[in-house]
């Protein structure tokens, strides 16, 4: 850089006179002035005889090539901040922005991480041009609800269209939601933790914590773009608090995700279609009148198909577009230890003396049969029932006795046989294992004793908070081989990981048994689950075995089948009620297994009729 100088008497040095006009002097740049410049080669001086450049195809098309070159040449000129590689990075940003039709999704062209099912991205295309971002998702258990749900608010992102959301799951999914946008997706979801954190666009947070002052008056303040509810069939009674909220809160687009859309009643799948566009099926006394013929037998149904195809999309296992991998399905019988049997046997008689004492009050009676359930488990689970039921007895009640000598009797047990075959058969396996049961109490034995046998597991249960099952769950992914979960690990978590379970105890809804392999027999699986049921000899849980599995082949049914089945079957009573009677009525094993024989032909009815009406 030159400085040109001028003496302040308007002359430079050494001038002949003062006539002469002002003269300007250089004098050489100071060294911390002196740039580096790269000597400019033209594309000609790189090679005698260059070959001519390759330009992109909408370049070539639109565009003179020598008025092309001699673009390149002035652009070069300029210095080194005219980048040709640049020039290329806008180029592909712009050609990437066009849209070539209107209906396709653009978003799929930018999710280098998977890639979505084709079932999936229909549902997306539906909800966004015929359904207008206002959708119950309805897909079955494990064909991804949650895959359609990131699809389509990534498009409304992509859009314009969408910048304020929020998603409202079980606390126990909280970090699975963050995790999946995150890393299928590329959306800056966060997991809400603070009361600042709603100041975020995209938030996931429970639905006990948003709907709970102070977080409801901010919420409520707020206009959201999108609104995402996960499990959203807890919404299904209108006069909840959570109904209330979700109903409260603005928003201009809504996607409500559940497998079951009517669980009891019709009147269910109403509040729901409501709660996204009121108006849809009516008033409540016009949608009883069009299309309710009992609780839970819809009338004009092709009528209601329609209606509903305009709010609902449910996806089906047995539509074929998806592959599964197979189940396995090994039921382990048992024999109990004399000790064990002479328990059963007490707490049988036991139920039986106490029901006919409680003179037809069915909802008592039924609670007794939870006492044998719980023998079958474990003497820890009837351990603590029969402690409650004593302190409750009168002292003068000739029952109180009888609990006492029970529960002398479960002191003398020194053994577990079903504690004793599952540490033999996670050995075998020596790989990953979820052990399913429904009590707590055996949850805590059954830790204590893989610990006392060298098995590293961990608990998963309903109790506990988010972050601590956030952390068995990676505790379970990374360490530990065998997971024990309550009902709490059958609904929401993944755990493709992992392929074995084992059924500790089984509950009576076949439902609640399809949850939970379904954690593990989803999308994304990529080995045959195995499934080990274990069953006592000579108890109730023989006769459950052999009706879940003998009689109606519920492992061999797909989930949707499975539901309308039940459905159909519990049109007058639940599966769990009509159990309990039999056990009741039943003078001894011999007639109970009669009458569950009884109870399965009807079932078996029930799945043809279902298979009949839906031949194609």
């Amino acid at each position: 850089m030159q400085i040109p100088f001028t003496s302040p008497a308007g002359t430079t040095p050494g001038a002949a006179s003062s006539d002469t006009p002002p003269a300007t002097e250089t004098f050489p740049p100071l060294e911390s002035e002196k740039q580096t410049v790269a000597p400019f080669k033209s594309p000609a001086s790189l090679s005698p005889d260059p070959a001519p450049r390759k330009l992109h195809p909408l370049v070539e098309m639109h565009v003179d090539r020598g008025a092309f070159e001699e673009l390149e040449r002035r652009v070069e000129r300029n210095g080194p901040w005219d980048d040709w590689s640049l020039y290329q990075l806008g180029l592909e940003a712009e050609e990437a922005s066009l849209v070539s039709d209107f209906h396709a999704l653009r978003c799929l062209s930018l999710l280098p991480h998977f890639e979505p099912l084709p079932h999936q991205v229909d549902t997306a295309r539906k909800v966004l041009h015929e359904m207008r971002g206002r959708a119950i998702l309805a897909d079955e258990v494990g064909l991804g609800k949650t895959i359609e749900a990131g699809l389509i608010l990534k498009e409304y992102l992509i859009r314009g269209l969408v910048r304020k959301v929020l998603i409202l799951v079980p606390a126990s999914l909280v970090l699975q939601w963050v995790r999946e946008l995150n890393g299928k997706f590329d959306i800056p979801a966060v997991a809400q933790k603070k009361a600042y954190t709603w100041s975020n666009d995209i938030v996931v947070a429970s639905m006990d914590t948003a709907k709970r002052e102070p977080h409801r008056e901010m919420l409520l303040n707020e206009e959201f773009d999108l609104i995402i509810v996960d499990e959203a069939h807890k919404l299904k009674n209108k006069r909840t608090g959570n109904y209330q909220f979700i109903n409260e809160l603005r928003k201009k687009y809504c996607l409500l995700l559940t497998a079951t859309p009517v669980q009891n009643d019709l009147t269910e799948l109403y509040n729901l279609i409501t709660l996204l566009k009121p108006g849809q099926l009516g008033g409540e006394g016009d949608f009883a009148a069009n299309f309710v013929a009992d609780r839970r037998v819809p009338k004009n149904e092709a009528k209601l198909h329609e209606a509903l195809g305009q709010v609902m999309i449910r996806n089906r296992r047995s539509d074929g577009g998806v592959e599964f991998t197979k189940r396995v399905v090994t039921n382990v019988p048992l024999r109990l230890s004399p000790d064990e049997m002479a328990l059963y046997e007490g707490v049988t008689d036991y139920v039986r003396k106490h029901a006919t004492a409680e003179n037809g009050d069915l909802t008592s009676m039924l609670s007794l049969v939870t006492l044998q359930r719980e023998v079958c488990s474990s003497r820890d689970a009837v351990f603590l029932t029969l402690i409650n039921l004593f302190k409750k007895t009168t002292e003068d009640s000739p029952l109180r006795a009888r609990i006492w000598e029970l529960v002398e009797l479960i002191k003398s047990i020194k053994a577990n046989t079903k504690a004793e075959k599952t540490i033999e058969l996670i050995r075998s396996i020596n790989d990953k294992v979820i052990v399913f049961t429904e009590y707590r109490a055996t949850q805590e034995y059954l830790m204590k004793f893989f610990k006392e046998h060298d098995i590293s597991a961990i608990p998963y249960r309903g109790g506990m908070n988010r972050g601590k099952k956030d952390w068995m769950m990676d505790l379970f992914r990374r360490r530990a081989q065998v997971m024990i979960a309550t009902e709490a690990g059958g609904e929401g978590i993944n755990l493709q990981f992992c392929h074995h379970v084992i059924n500790f105890d089984l509950p009576w809804n076949p439902m609640r048994v399809e949850q939970r392999i379904g954690r593990v027999h989803r999308l994304g699986q990529t080995e045959d689950v195995q499934i080990f049921n274990l069953c006592t000899l000579g108890t109730i849980e023989e006769h459950i075995v052999h009706l879940l599995h003998e009689k109606i082949n519920m492992f061999e049914l797909v989930i949707g089948e499975l539901d309308e089945i039940i459905q159909q079957f519990e049109k007058e009573d639940s599966i769990e009620r009509r159990l309990a009677q039999l056990v009741l009525e039943s003078a001894d094993g011999e007639e109970l297994r009669q009458r569950i024989d009884g109870l399965g032909d009807t079932l078996l009815a029930a799945k043809n009729q279902f298979q009949r009406e839906n031949e194609p």
